[in-house]
């Protein structure tokens, strides 16, 4: 079973990926990336991985060492629910930056590498994002009606 949801992880999450970077000015690209619930999947998926072993996880999260982080995720199962963690997390973030490079009017054709970069490396996807958007404004909000 744990083969099963390592290779699911992702396959749920890909969609999702392939709407920001191919169609990131589709209207259901919009719709659906507007929502936080895409990452539903994977954490139901890292929940299942993760629940069932709670009484091995807790103590290596909660006061956690490099021997007991290397023996929990040295484990199928513990590399798999870790893989859930890094996918949920990153495809949250990569939702975000997103959303973020929208509003501020980042053309889509740099976002696609920097959205790619999201999903091979996190964090440094993230990084040349914070890099990116220091280039472009937020668009103005609205000003309010003064009738209301």
């Amino acid at each position: 079973m744990t083969d099963t949801l390592f290779g699911l992880t992702f396959a749920v999450a890909a969609p999702f990926w392939v709407l920001m970077i191919l169609a990131p000015r589709w209207s259901v690209t919009a719709r659906v990336i507007g929502s936080p619930l895409i990452v539903a999947p994977v954490l139901a998926i890292y929940a299942v991985l993760v629940l069932p072993a709670l009484g091995d996880v807790l103590p290596a999260v909660t006061s956690p060492t490099l021997d007991g982080v290397r023996e929990l995720l040295g484990t199928a199962d513990g590399a798999a629910a870790a893989w859930a963690h890094m996918v949920g997390f990153d495809l949250f973030v990569g939702r975000w930056m997103w959303l973020d490079s929208r509003e501020r009017g980042v053309p889509a054709l740099v976002m696609a590498p920097v959205l790619l970069l999201t999903i091979l490396l996190g964090p440094l996807g993230l990084a040349v994002h914070l890099g990116v958007r220091a280039r472009w404004a937020p668009a103005p909000a609205a000003a309010p009606h003064p009738l209301g």
